[in-house]
Formats: C-alpha cells, sequence, structure tokens
C-alpha cells in the first residue's frame, strides 16, 4: 500500500512538473511569435525595379544600426499587402495611399501608411512650349487614360491653375467629365500610358509617368510642371494597424528617411523619383 501511495504522487508530482513546464514553453512560444518585437529585425516587402533597389540601400544602412533587414521581393502589386496581411512580413514598401486604401476597401484589411518614402511624379512635357503660360486657348493635352493615372494628370493640371474640378469631387477618383472650369478650353486626350511620349508630336503638352519618360530619353528639368511632395501619390511604408507604433517598424522608417537616402535617390534615380520625407 506505502509503495502504491508513493507511485500515485511521484506521478502527480511529474504531472504538476509538466504543466509547469508547458506554461513556460507556451509564454517563450508567445513571446518569440513576433520575432519584430522582440528582436532587431525586420521583413521588409517590395517589388523589382527601383522600389527595391532603396530598400536594399535602406538595408544597408540599417545594418549600420544593428537594424537586420530582410527584404522579401513579389513580382506583382497585389501580392505584397495579402502577405503584409497575413502577417507573412512586416512592412512593405512600393505603393502609394491610394492604392493601399483601395486595397484595404476591396479586401477588408487594415493596412496603415507609417512613412513616406518617394514620389514618382507624373510630369507635363511639350516639344512646342517652354512654359505653362506658352500653352495657347485649346491647347490640347495628352493624358494616361488608367483611372488612377487620369486622375493623377487631372489634379496635377488643376494644381497649376489650368483647369478646376468639380467642387467635392475627390480627387484621385477624377475623370474628365469632373472637370468644373476650363479656363483655356484644353482639349484633354485620354490615351495609355506608353503611347504618352509619342503623343509629344501631336499634341501642346502631355503628362508622362515616370518610367516611360526615362525611356523616351525626356530630361525632366525640361518639364513645364510636375507633382511634388504634397502629391497623395507619394510612395509610403506600410503597416498592419495594430503594428503602426512598433519601435522597430519606426526605426526603419526613421533611417529610410535619412540624409543618406535622400543623397541615394536622387544620385541614382533623379529622372525617376523625388525624395517625399
Amino acid at each position: 500500500m506505502n509503495l502504491k501511495k508513493t507511485v500515485i504522487i511521484s506521478l502527480a508530482a511529474l504531472a504538476c512538473a509538466g504543466f509547469i513546464a508547458g506554461c513556460g514553453s507556451d509564454k517563450k512560444d508567445a513571446a518569440s511569435a513576433d520575432p519584430a518585437k522582440t528582436k532587431n529585425e525586420i521583413k521588409v516587402g517590395t517589388t523589382p525595379g527601383y522600389s527595391e533597389q532603396v530598400v536594399e540601400f535602406v538595408a544597408k544602412e540599417a545594418e549600420k544600426e544593428g537594424l537586420k533587414v530582410t527584404i522579401v521581393p513579389f513580382s506583382d502589386y497585389v501580392t505584397p499587402n495579402q502577405a503584409l496581411a497575413q502577417g507573412d512580413i512586416d512592412v512593405n514598401s512600393y505603393q502609394h495611399v491610394p492604392f493601399l486604401e483601395a486595397f484595404n476597401e476591396k479586401n477588408g484589411t487594415k493596412l496603415v501608411p507609417i512613412g513616406n518614402t518617394y514620389l514618382a511624379p507624373l510630369r507635363l512635357f511639350s516639344n512646342k512650349h517652354k512654359t505653362l503660360s506658352d500653352l495657347p486657348d485649346g491647347a490640347s493635352i495628352a493624358i494616361p487614360n488608367d483611372p488612377s493615372n487620369g486622375g493623377r494628370a487631372l489634379l496635377l493640371l488643376e494644381k497649376n491653375g489650368l483647369l478646376k474640378l468639380k467642387k467635392g469631387v475627390n480627387p484621385v477618383k477624377a475623370v474628365v467629365s469632373d472637370i468644373a472650369s476650363n479656363p483655356k478650353n484644353l482639349k484633354i486626350i485620354e490615351l495609355e500610358a506608353p503611347q504618352l511620349p509619342r503623343a509629344l508630336e501631336d499634341c501642346d503638352a502631355s503628362i508622362i509617368n515616370g518610367g516611360y519618360a526615362v525611356s523616351a530619353g525626356l530630361d525632366p528639368k525640361t518639364a513645364l510642371a510636375q507633382e511634388d511632395n504634397t502629391s497623395p501619390y507619394v510612395n509610403v511604408i506600410a503597416a498592419r494597424e495594430q503594428d503602426k507604433d512598433n519601435p522597430t517598424y519606426q526605426k526603419f522608417v526613421k533611417i529610410f528617411q535619412t540624409e543618406a537616402t535622400r543623397k541615394y535617390i536622387n544620385d541614382n534615380f533623379q529622372a525617376t523619383l523625388t525624395p517625399g520625407f
């Protein structure tokens, strides 16, 4: 009887010890569930081209500050936000706020901007006129025909006093029919973005995306007008809403927004990008 009692007590003690050890393991797992909060490292999603190149530069700068940055490349513009929402990456850097808001609206996600990066500005070019004031009455202006960049182009024209949009219209979603005032009687011609540089031969001016302008050999210094850093289309670093104040993520933003990064962008992407911070 005494031996049986001893065995029962021993088994109970072992079970208790196992329970305590299990509790300790759970706490450890919980503590390590979000590495960015316990270790000085971060996973950053981005897309090929200048977005990835700029993040690669920032990653090297971050290493000097003791922050390890793992770059996770994506080949499209949707997957990086899906990965962020699912927690597969910590932040991403490749998009502007209107695109982010459209993604949230469509997918029911809560992704938020936590810092500006750069602007890939639309610019107004002309082969026939030197300044905005040279544009004649009835001038023909070619703009992108896709919803996102079409609204951007109209907003650029409005900011430079060439037209006025209807009151209450969201400029991000503006279309040609939203023009309320057109004092110079501009003829707005909507074209596919790749055709905009060629339109310079036939139109008085053309609003062209940075990448297509570079491919066409256009000098950004000759542009009659361009978007500035007040544009809603400045690209951002995005995070999940609940993580917007995460100190590791904020550290990454701070490193991104240094003079070293500004110089890198200006030295390497002057024709395509302008710092947005």
